[in-house]
């Protein structure tokens, strides 16, 4: 049997033990003698979020599929287990093999969300792996990063030998190619290779640029640096094949984009693990992308153009992963799942093979204005649960600004159809902070609340009402993201953002239903920290090493973020909130992403942003093109938007 890297003794010392001893059912074991290429992919969050994301799955399916390359998995220790780790000097290690992460050519890092940045240094750190790039020699792994934070890697490229930007089925191989072919010469080091793979679309290297600043602190340059007196060297590996290592990199980094969807690499064996994970269900992609344009939202733009899968394939890979799994529950994946083409032939397939097995069917991401009773009757049938929206503003002029594209009778008639099906919870998302709002636009969402529930109880004989109906509404803080339309708009200080959620709770209790309605909001200080890493320059780096180096750590879970912490940190290394975060940016600043070419074309982003100030609203992309410039990309809807309307 395998030896674990932690002894009995440790593990019954932490809570969860299961969480770091691998060898779940599904997980891939290879003969570290047949390999050449050892990769650790990296969740930085407990195992159980790590285990619910699908990403990494594809990525540990694609890398695996390779004879030459093995994938192992890691995630962040829980606060007890890094103590020990730390006080025993105890290296981390990749679940699969157990083996220090020391020990592998490369360490993958996803980056979903900014205040995981912290625990990416955690893991460098328990791996004993330099947390600087700049620190590391040619015996350290590579360590790389990707995901949707990347679309503006400053704030941590400092800590990153290189960043992958796009979509993770495009590059690797050839990059892995690469690696394998220099590594085994003699001549070999990781600077010349990171010099090399700065020649492969979507790959970024930090190392090799330079930032200039202004005296107000804003970008006055970003450019490449010049290597071998501006002169290309031809490396000749061991096979003898000849590489091009360019003496600068490019000067914009192209996004990749996985164009052939039904032809991906996907894990119709995902893992199972021991313990429940947060997402403890079969996740079936059903398209990639968004044809709404909603402008807030940074997926929908970085993800352009929408894509869909195959109703054939996804019920091919439905009917897989539910038998090589056993969950009981199968959801269907994507940014909005009302919008994709062929939703009810997949539902009634769905509902076919999911009844005779008991299992559930979930509807994430559905738009009111978009769904059908019919689907919501047969999804009934399985197993009923409360129904999820995000109208994201209670007025209609926000729901503009933002270009929502849904009016109040598409809320309320959709929440009607939902109450008529059977449905008496029903929750709604919104945002607070959202640019140009007003008071009237903060009272509108318990006031919408309020209407929905009144509807319930006068469309709804006595005897046909399954008890009282929750109208639950959630606020969460606009963040500014890059890439979009809004991604010039100031936030403001935690004060204002309480002050907004209160009138919300204050307004929602002189509601005449108010006993029917509830109202969560997420925290003020945890958004402002969120906003100043989305749109950050590389200065933040400091700060995130003295806020980890004093004992920040799981800043996404609120039980241990502690905003003191980020003060000092800030205070220390000079960084301004005012100048990160709480003020507007000019249409003609350089700002710290805009090296990366996404092929969304920053005049469609300043159109877009002034419509946002006008209030008017823009067509989806399957009723009219709006040139944001994906079309380069020549798939998905760009291709098929004429097919479609036809």
């Amino acid at each position: 049997m395998q030896k674990l890297a932690l002894s009995d003794k440790i593990l019954m010392a932490v809570e969860k033990p299961a969480r770091y001893i691998g060898n779940e059912l599904n997980i891939i074991k290879k003969d570290l003698s047949d390999v050449d290429i050892r990769i650790a992919m990296c969740f930085p969050d407990v195992y159980e979020i790590g285990m619910s994301h699908l990403g990494i799955q594809i990525l540990y399916e694609m890398f695996n599929q390779r004879s030459d390359t093995y994938c192992e998995r890691v995630y962040s220790p829980w606060p007890d287990l890094h103590k020990i780790m730390k006080d025993r000097d105890i290296p981390l290690f990749a679940l699969e093999s157990q083996d220090s992460l020391r020990n592998f050519d490369f360490l993958g890092i996803t980056l979903q969300y900014e205040m995981c940045y912290t625990n990416v240094l955690q893991i460098l750190d328990l791996s004993q792996i330099p947390i600087w790039a700049k620190d590391r020699t040619d015996n350290d792994p590579i360590v790389m990063g990707g995901g949707p934070c990347t679309y503006n890697p400053e704030p941590i490229a400092d800590f990153f030998d290189f960043i992958y930007i796009g979509e993770g089925e495009i590059s690797y191989d050839e990059l892995l190619d690469l690696y394998k072919d220099m590594k085994n010469s003699n001549d070999y080091s990781r600077e010349l290779f990171l010099r090399a793979i700065s020649n492969i679309e979507g790959i970024y290297v930090p190392s090799l640029y330079d930032v200039t600043y202004n005296e107000d602190g804003t970008i006055k340059d970003f450019f490449p640096k010049v290597f071998n007196d501006n002169k290309d060297i031809d490396f000749i590996c061991a096979s003898g094949n000849v590489i091009r290592i360019p003496s600068k990199a490019r000067e914009k980094v192209n996004r990749v984009v996985l164009t052939d969807f039904d032809n991906g690499p996907y894990p119709t064996k995902p893992i199972i693990p021991y313990i429940r994970a947060t997402q403890d269900r079969v996740v079936l992609e059903i398209q990639r992308g968004c044809i709404r344009g909603c402008r807030f939202c940074q997926a929908g733009m970085i993800y352009r153009p929408n894509r869909e899968k195959s109703v054939e394939l996804l019920k091919k890979q439905a009917l897989e992963m539910i038998e090589a799994t056993g969950h009981e529950e199968i959801s269907l994946c994507s940014l909005s799942s009302s919008d994709y083409s062929d939703l009810p032939e997949l539902i009634d397939y769905l509902i076919e093979i999911c009844k005779e097995r008991y299992v559930n069917i979930s509807l994430p991401s559905l738009r009111i204005d978009a769904f059908s009773l019919d689907v919501m009757s047969k999804v009934q049938d399985v197993k009923k649960s409360s129904l999820t929206f995000a109208p994201e503003a209670g007025s209609q002029r926000m729901r503009n600004v933002i270009n929502k594209g849904l009016t109040k009778e598409d809320i309320i008639n959709g929440s009607n159809m939902a109450f008529k099906g059977g449905w008496n919870k029903v929750k709604l998302y919104f945002m607070l902070g959202l640019p140009f709002e007003e008071e009237e636009d903060i009272k509108a969402i318990p006031e919408l609340g309020n209407e929905i529930a009144a509807n319930y109880y006068d469309i709804l004989p006595k005897e046909e009402r399954n008890g009282r109906c929750q109208i639950t509404m959630s606020t969460s803080f606009f963040i500014p993201k890059p890439f979009t339309p809004l991604q010039w708009a100031r936030m403001y200080p935690k004060e204002e953002y309480l002050r907004r959620a209160h009138l919300v709770k204050d307004t929602m209790n002189e509601q005449l239903n108010k006993k029917s309605l509830r109202y969560h909001y997420h925290e003020a200080d945890v958004s402002v920290l969120e906003g100043v890493f989305a749109r950050g320059d590389r200065k933040l780096s400091k700060a995130i090493y003295y806020a980890y180096e004093h004992g920040a750590l799981f800043d996404a879970w609120s039980e241990f973020y502690d905003d003191n912490i980020w003060q000092e940190a800030f205070d220390k290394c000079d960084i301004s909130l005012d100048f990160y975060a709480y003020r507007e940016r000019s249409i003609d600043e350089i700002l710290p992403w805009d090296f990366i070419n996404v092929n969304i074309s920053k005049k469609f982003l300043i159109r877009e942003w002034e419509n946002a100030k006008k209030g008017v609203v823009t067509p989806n992309c399957r009723e009219q093109c709006s040139g944001c410039g994906a079309k380069i990309y020549k798939g998905g809807i760009c291709v098929n938007r004429n097919k479609d309307n036809s």
